[in-house]
């Protein structure tokens, strides 16, 4: 049953979670059966190119933001999706080794004028690696379900 609710969640609020290590085979399996470039597969390709480097996708960064972002709090609260991502930008490349925690900063909230039983809270979550460093960026809105009234059992 879920813990958190839309009330849970206040404008200014900040959160983190992780870390995680990146591993370079978990980089690589990803590419190889979702983004099967050369920059992260192979590192002598990523050194030729822009990034210097092997580096993990960027959907390999998002979702590993999203899997830190279940774990953290999606799983306990009373999630019921998102309409959809506003923004992401891929700002450094993600490497094997690199430890990534996730912020999640509340930007708003607002009831649904529709819908009653639920609540948008907009966020910006904030991918960084073991330096501070920022990998990633994403803007979306979360669906929540609103906290029933009435007595608890």
């Amino acid at each position: 049953m879920a813990r958190r609710f839309f009330e849970d969640f206040g404008k200014g609020d900040v959160a983190e979670y992780g870390p995680r290590t990146v591993t370079r085979e978990e980089i690589v399996a990803f590419a190889a059966e979702f983004d099967p470039q050369p920059i992260h597969l192979d590192e002598a390709a990523g050194r030729a190119s822009m990034l210097g480097g092997l580096a993990a996708s960027g959907w390999h960064t998002c979702a590993l933001a999203m899997r830190m972002m279940a774990d953290g709090f999606l799983l306990d609260a009373a999630s019921m999706g998102a309409p959809g991502v506003d923004e992401v930008r891929w700002i450094a490349p993600l490497r094997p080794g690199d430890s990534i925690t996730l912020r999640a900063s509340v930007l708003d909230t607002r009831p649904s004028r529709s819908r009653p039983d639920m609540g948008f809270v907009t966020f910006r979550f904030d991918l960084v690696n073991q330096t501070g460093a920022s990998v990633m960026t994403m803007s979306s809105s979360l669906m929540l379900g609103r906290r029933p009234s009435g007595p608890t059992a």
